[in-house]
């Protein structure tokens, strides 16, 4: 499935929920509102919808909140969308604090890989950003993840005089581990229009100066837009997702569905595609008298018709880089990290 632009987007990233056990500052701070569990999408109404697009080219999706893992049975979610034919594989982004708790379940229902925020190695730090005491439990997470040989990435926000002079630190986990390290610079999404970035440039540029012998790493490592370089004898990679500083929209290879049942061509802006009224709403009711197998089959056209429109209305790139071009206004835990 190609955009209008020519790129292939064979990639869907899917909030499952809103919640979250933590509270970091530019994600979502106390006070938040939380849509009501009967306006989220069912487990089935997201396999549904990945039915549709797996039709349409979608191979690989990517579970993500909120933080995914406060849902019930987040784990048997990840198993049933293994199983739909065309799709290649479910990863999940999570704040690591429950990851040790539900690792087994995940691993039996087939996931691919995992990215864990950390921003800190900091016990001080992390309750700073996060509003929580639990650094440990994000520790045991990676622990036992790497020691189940599931591919690990972990991601990190710098900011400006909070955690911003631990890049070193964070790096050279790629010399002890066998996992990814990424830094993320924060998006003007949400509270984040409120901090200041780090610059992935200036980053790289410290890493080149500490390691000179410091090379590209051109293999494959996701399906993000993360650019990587190796530390010399270092086990894994460091990578740089930068949004203000190394606009990567030529390879956007992604659409976002909110756990609202709403497709989101980009990040940027406030335009999406609703989905949900096709399974709750009008688009539903107008088929109710078909047979079980026809309205089926139907629901199935009409998501991918929409599917279509989403991925025909992403923009040429993003404009992160322009406050007042971004229009779109919700917090990133309503949207999916």
């Amino acid at each position: 499935m190609k955009d209008s632009y020519g790129r292939i987007i064979d990639y869907m990233r899917i909030s499952i929920t809103d919640r979250c056990n933590l509270r970091c500052r530019y994600c979502m701070p106390e006070g938040i509102s939380l849509v009501p569990m009967e306006e989220i999408l069912t487990y089935e109404e997201i396999a549904e919808i990945c039915r549709a697009a797996s039709e349409l080219g979608i191979s690989r999706l990517k579970i993500t909140g909120g933080e995914p893992l406060v849902r019930p049975e987040c784990p048997e979610l990840i198993g049933m969308l293994k199983k739909i034919p065309g799709i290649k594989q479910v990863t999940m982004t999570t704040n690591g604090v429950a990851l040790s708790q539900y690792l087994p379940r995940l691993l039996e229902n087939g996931l691919d890989a995992v990215n864990i925020s950390l921003d800190t190695l900091n016990p001080q730090t992390y309750q700073q950003i996060t509003g929580k005491n639990q650094l440990d439990d994000v520790f045991e997470g990676i622990r036992q993840s790497v020691r189940a040989g599931l591919p690990v990435k972990l991601n990190a926000v710098l900011q400006p005089g909070i955690n911003g002079g631990e890049w070193l630190e964070l790096a050279r986990l790629t010399t002890l581990f066998p996992l990814d390290v990424r830094f993320i610079e924060m998006m003007p999404i949400g509270y984040g229009r409120n901090y200041r970035p780090v610059s992935n440039q200036e980053l790289l540029l410290r890493l080149k100066n500490m390691y000179p012998d410091l090379r590209k790493d051109e293999s494959i490592r996701g399906n993000g837009p993360a650019v990587y370089y190796r530390i010399p004898q270092a086990k894994g990679s460091v990578g740089f997702i930068s949004a203000l500083h190394g606009k990567f929209c030529k390879s956007c290879n992604r659409l976002r569905l909110t756990s609202q049942g709403k497709l989101k061509p980009c990040l940027c802006f406030e335009e999406e595609v609703d989905v949900m009224e096709i399974l709750r709403g009008k688009e539903s009711a107008v088929h109710r008298e078909l047979q079980e197998d026809v309205r089926a089959a139907t629901r199935k056209e009409l998501l991918k018709q929409r599917i279509s429109k989403a991925v025909g209305r992403k923009p040429r790139e993003h404009h992160f880089e322009t406050a007042e071009q971004i229009t779109e206004c919700r917090q990133m835990a309503q949207i999916g990290g």
